[in-house]
């Protein structure tokens, strides 16, 4: 079996590309990837030299290189994305051309070359904020930012291409992902790392957000049951069920790490900032599927990767990062 898998250098990608070598002897595994800033040849070099694995550079834009890695792949699992709210907002563009041109020209070369399956990575932002209760995959979609009006705009896509052309998709809408390898922009390697080094910890309005947090490793197996498991033309929720206020997580990141709260700092709300994601996972469970990582234990094992792995992050947060970051919490850099 071939699988392409698009954005596996990224965070979630690189972990599902190494789920797969792991668990499965007779496949082969090709990794198509723009290496963008978030995109890491770094987080692979464990699985590099395994001869089942392939690397390919290209923008899954590029309608070319799309049709020839595609190009007798039984399987085609899509995580390239621009995935970050915060810079969204600042730069729309290149969350449209990914997120949505990018998927129409996957799912297009998908048609073509009669792959097999199509599997869209999606979010649970796309369905917005819910002070009570929990969304199910017939709930509206209702995204605040950029980033997820994005790949809501994908995901339509993808059920248009089922329902018109009977393409072989299916889509999974994850909460809140952690573990090792995450590029340390989003909250929880963002604040494990500022607090190793005593820098302060931004946190957005008066930090009582709630997102569900989902360990990396749950998610890659939930993505790997759909794949082979989920009915043609499905949504398929994956949660960890493991509701946070961002605030009380920043705490606990202090506590693990033996900092104190002085480092919190209390920074104006980002626009549009979602109050509490929450959604309901029993439709993925039906196919077998249960999380497996407590967040407690999860939490401290993703902390102590971050700690043992400084040689990883401090090369990430240099150059481009610092700009960034400057910008987005002017007075904090």
């Amino acid at each position: 079996m071939r699988i392409v898998v698009t954005g596996g250098a990224g965070f979630i990608g690189s972990n599902f590309v190494r789920y797969l070598l792991g668990k499965y002897d007779d496949l082969e595994v090709v990794n198509l990837d723009k290496l963008t800033y978030a995109g890491n040849l770094e987080n692979l070099r464990d699985v590099e030299d395994d001869a089942r694995y392939a690397f390919v550079k290209g923008d899954i834009c590029d309608a070319a290189v799309v049709r020839a890695t595609l190009d007798g792949a039984d399987a085609v699992v899509n995580f390239a994305a621009e995935t970050h709210v915060d810079r969204s907002i600042s730069g729309p563009q290149d969350f449209i051309s990914t997120d949505v041109l990018g998927t129409h020209t996957l799912l297009e070369a998908v048609r073509e070359l009669d792959v097999k399956r199509y599997l869209q990575i999606s979010t649970d932002e796309v369905y917005g904020s819910t002070e009570t209760g929990s969304f199910t995959e017939e709930s509206d979609l209702a995204p605040s930012s950029p980033y997820s009006a994005s790949k809501a705009g994908g995901d339509l896509q993808v059920l248009a291409y089922y329902r018109t052309y009977g393409t072989p998709v299916l889509i999974t809408r994850s909460s809140n992902n952690y573990g090792g390898w995450q590029y340390p922009e989003k909250i929880i390697p963002l604040f494990i790392t500022n607090a190793i080094d005593d820098q302060a910890l931004p946190v957005y309005g008066d930090g009582l957000n709630v997102r569900d947090w989902l360990h990396v490793e749950d998610n890659c197996s939930a993505v790997d049951a759909v794949l082979h498991e989920g009915e043609l033309g499905e949504v398929y929720n994956i949660g960890g069920g493991n509701e946070v206020r961002n605030l009380a997580l920043t705490r606990r990141i202090l506590e693990l790490l033996g900092k104190g709260e002085d480092l919190i700092r209390y920074v104006v709300d980002r626009p549009g900032h979602d109050r509490r994601y929450s959604i309901d996972c029993a439709k993925v469970r039906a196919l077998g599927w249960e999380p497996a990582v407590d967040f407690e234990d999860g939490l401290e094992r993703t902390v102590a990767w971050y700690r043992d792995n400084p040689d990883w992050w401090r090369r990430l947060k240099s150059g481009e990062w610092r700009e960034y970051y400057a910008q987005q919490y002017s007075g904090l850099a």
